[in-house]
């Protein structure tokens, strides 16, 4: 472990990590509000299941896709450069989206969100590495920014619950522009530029284009599945999506200057922390998809009460991203983090039992999320200390890839396994009564069920809600139960893999370039 008091950051640096942990809050903030914003915005805007789904994840599957590419130009033009860059479009796509009028125009407008968001997390993280290159002080900074993110999760229910309760549904995204407006006065002052002086300006925007082709054609395969069941499209959708990833990796084997430096994944350190991280993320975004529909949908909550049931699981999430660190003062990273998923999988076990009583799930999602969070900022360390320096703004890249992907993946997934649950339970169960527009629209979503029920009879609402609640639950058992033997199988492999503590200094481990990198303060 690095003991150099040339190497321990000063004052400068950690007023430099106050404002970067502006980005964390503020994608940690959006990523709860919008679960929260879902029932008011399928109410006003009346989306299918399948629109809502993709308002959830255009943007995680849209900045999966350009993180990689983000970081590696951040190496390139500069990271703080690329940040403030990002922080002015971040702003313009939040406006797009708070006022948007139609399902198509907020899916469009968070797949800009997801673009310039790829230009602020991947930048922060990587200026967070560089400035901090002592371990200790390194996985402390970590920790903080990642508490930074939680706390925007534990603030975002609350906040956005407020303002639901007083304005319209896309209120809740001007709350990025205070923060931007923060990050770029603060930025210049306190946080010195980094580059990486041999790396050549040019990405390969081919491998880009495959990248991104990649993840959204295997993911609308798996939406198409959940709704229409096997069929020749699903299929072909996700046979092309996993064709084109197989020659992205080649492509990027054969690239003298690859988008994705796939030497990185020889280093077991690195690899295994990302699958863990992104099963994680999996996890957690499925939970939190579910939970916010469970309580306003199904326990009939306000925005508000919602999100402040939400808070104490929220809170668990801060306590858990910074007790990862004092963990491994008595533990491997690899036992902390194995640990964490084993805990994390009994909390998804607790969901499968605890789905018809509030208490009982708002506890499993303390649990869970207090686990998941441990493993999340660990993770983090483990990643970044595997990387060479100069690779920070790839290796960062490749970290938030795996996150958002994982968050993208457990609505896409979860949801859609949901969504079948939902549809087959729905089938042939509503009341006769309802008009073949009612019954299309409650056998599409619970969310339409709801606004239905509010135009019937008593008694045919009545029954309306009790069939399509019950098959909410039913879907959101079922997805908790895979991923809670998904969790208990990672946790296995996570503590056979990463047994040993990892040597000092691990960055000798991966090779690529190793030029020096050049700050410019």
């Amino acid at each position: 472990m690095s003991t150099d008091r040339a190497s321990l950051a000063g004052p400068r640096e950690w007023i430099g990590l106050a404002a970067l942990t502006c980005p964390a809050l503020l994608i940690g903030l959006d990523f709860t509000v919008l679960h929260l914003v879902l029932p008011r915005l399928s109410a006003e805007l009346h989306p299918s299941s399948v629109q809502m789904l993709w308002i959830v994840d255009i943007y995680g599957f849209v900045i999966a896709g350009m993180l990689i590419p983000m970081g590696a130009l951040g190496d390139r033009i500069g990271r703080r450069r690329l940040l403030s860059i990002g922080s002015v479009l971040f702003a313009l796509a939040s406006l797009l989206t708070a006022y948007a009028t139609s399902p198509a125009m907020v899916i469009a407008a968070r797949a800009l969100l997801g673009l310039t968001g790829a230009t602020l997390l991947p930048s922060t993280l990587a200026l967070v590495t560089n400035m901090f290159r002592d371990d200790k002080q390194r996985r402390l900074a970590i920790a903080v920014w990642s508490t930074a993110l939680s706390v925007g999760n534990a603030v975002g229910p609350v906040v956005g619950g407020a303002m639901l309760e007083r304005f319209w549904w896309g209120s809740v995204f001007l709350l990025a522009l205070p923060v931007m407006v923060a990050l770029l006065v603060l930025s210049p002052l306190v946080v010195p530029e980094y580059r990486d002086a041999e790396a050549t300006a040019r990405i390969d925007m081919t491998s880009v284009g495959m990248l991104m082709a990649s993840l959204i054609t295997v993911v609308y395969g798996i939406k198409q599945f959940a709704k229409d069941g096997l069929g020749p499209v699903p299929v072909v959708a996700v046979v092309v999506g996993a064709v084109i990833g197989v020659f992205f990796v080649r492509r990027q084997r054969r690239l003298p200057d690859p988008l994705l430096d796939l030497a990185l994944f020889a280093h077991r350190r690195f690899s295994v922390s990302i699958g863990a991280q992104m099963l994680a993320m999996v996890a957690l975004a499925a939970f939190q998809f579910f939970l916010m529909q469970y309580l306003q949908l199904v326990e009939d909550l306000s925005p508000l009460t919602a999100g402040l049931w939400t808070v104490p699981g929220m809170v668990a999430g801060v306590v858990g991203a910074l007790l990862g660190p004092a963990f491994t003062r008595a533990f491997t990273p690899g036992q902390v983090i194995s640990g964490g998923l084993a805990v994390a999988a009994a909390g998804l076990v607790g969901a499968v039992w605890a789905a018809h009583s509030l208490v009982p799930i708002v506890v499993a999602f303390i649990v869970t999320n207090l686990a998941i969070n441990i493993v999340w900022a660990l993770s983090y360390d483990q990643i970044l200390g595997a990387a060479p320096p100069e690779r920070a703004g790839t290796a960062s890249g490749a970290a938030e890839t795996g996150n958002e992907l994982g968050l993208a993946l457990g609505v896409a997934l979860s949801g859609s396994l949901a969504a079948a649950v939902y549809h087959a339970s729905v089938s042939g169960s509503l009341p006769s009564a309802l008009s073949p527009h009612d019954a299309d629209t409650a056998g599409d979503n619970l969310a339409g069920a709801v606004s239905v029920a509010e135009r019937v009879p008593a008694a045919v609402a009545d029954r309306v809600l009790d069939v399509t609640r019950d098959a909410f639950t039913d879907g959101m058992q079922l997805a908790s139960g895979v991923l809670a033997a998904l969790m208990a199988a990672m946790a296995v492999a996570v503590g056979l893999l990463l047994r040993d503590r990892p040597a000092a200094p691990a960055v000798t481990a991966v090779q690529g370039d190793t030029a020096p990198e050049q700050p410019a303060r």
